[in-house]
């Protein structure tokens, strides 16, 4: 095999597509050179490209820890790293227990710079159908978040202006910053909310690390009716560094979370948050000690590129 030449998996969480390398040296049939090459921003974006290259919302990268059973490095379509990816977890935890012996177990311990996660694997037959996800505390101050100014308090239903326009929002990091507005409005578009203020947002000079954007709905519980007798929050994410993407666990997490700061919604009750490419489950500790997170992971096909042809062009 050329030292170019880099084996990968294509997976998808909701719709949310990542490439996923695997670059343990343990496990990975590659050079050391295209395991470093293929964590090179420049890298990343070719290979990210839906024309010129695979196409995916990231790359993925399995890296060797001490900390847990394994790393994941997330790196972002427009080859920014990102500090936790909630689709990109359970998309890293099937490849783990479906690729590596010593890992066909549950649950497995991932290391991220969110901190060690722990992912409980429903698998059938070895394959892994849904992975639920301790997503650890919610950071609620401005502090940790971070936010400028910074400090102890939360930021809850503040103000925030895009252009002519301003919204309430309501700040919540899950290991990466998220402004999470809820639009009241039962007939206003999400997804046209999203696509025109998310990129502003994203980068508003409150955010110093720029952040993801959550326009969220609320919808009316319907105890007779069997489908609506859960929470339902119908979601569309700006994604910080990918843009619109068919689902984002993080923003999920966040969104229920900032449902029960606004007490739109109880903590300690299961919320179905309905995206673009399908519906993840949340649920958050009555005391925001944590957030759990459920949902599927599903392989698309597995495949080698070379690395050379990328960055070649």
């Amino acid at each position: 095999m050329s030292e170019s030449v880099l084996s990968f998996t294509k997976v998808e969480g909701l719709g949310n597509d990542f490439v996923v390398v695997d670059l343990r040296p343990a496990q990975a049939q590659t050079s050391a050179r295209a395991r470093l090459s293929v964590q090179d921003p420049n890298v990343v974006r070719q290979i990210c490209d839906r024309h010129f290259g695979v196409g995916a919302d990231g790359v993925l990268a399995i890296l060797a820890t001490e900390r847990g059973d394994a790393r994941m490095r997330v790196l972002n379509a427009d080859g920014s790293e990102a500090e936790m990816c909630g689709n990109g977890i359970r998309c890293v935890a099937k490849v783990l227990y479906e690729t590596d012996p010593a890992l066909h177990r549950t649950p497995l311990r991932i290391d991220t710079a969110a901190g060690v996660l722990e992912c409980s694997i429903d698998a059938i037959g070895g394959d892994v159908r849904t992975v639920a996800v301790e997503m650890g505390r919610p950071r609620l101050t401005r502090d940790e978040i971070p936010m400028l100014p910074g400090g102890a308090a939360r930021a809850v239903r503040g103000a925030i202006s895009a252009g002519e326009r301003r919204f309430q929002f309501t700040a919540v990091s899950m290991g990466n910053p998220h402004a999470v507005i809820f639009v009241d409005d039962p007939v206003a578009d999400l997804r046209a909310l999203a696509e025109t203020f998310g990129p502003i947002l994203e980068r508003a000079p409150t955010f110093p690390n720029r952040c993801n954007v959550e326009f969220a709905r609320i919808r009316q519980r319907h105890e007779d009716k069997q489908e609506d007798k859960n929470d339902q929050i119908d979601l569309v994410v700006w994604e910080r560094g990918c843009g619109i993407t068919l689902a984002c666990g993080t923003g999920a997490c966040a969104t229920v979370v900032a449902a029960c700061l606004e007490e739109r919604l109880p903590a300690g009750r299961e919320a179905a948050v309905n995206l673009p490419g399908g519906t993840l489950q949340i649920t958050v500790a009555p005391d925001y000690a944590g957030v759990r997170m459920r949902g599927p992971a599903t392989t698309v096909f597995k495949s080698e590129i070379d690395l050379s042809r990328l960055t070649s062009r």
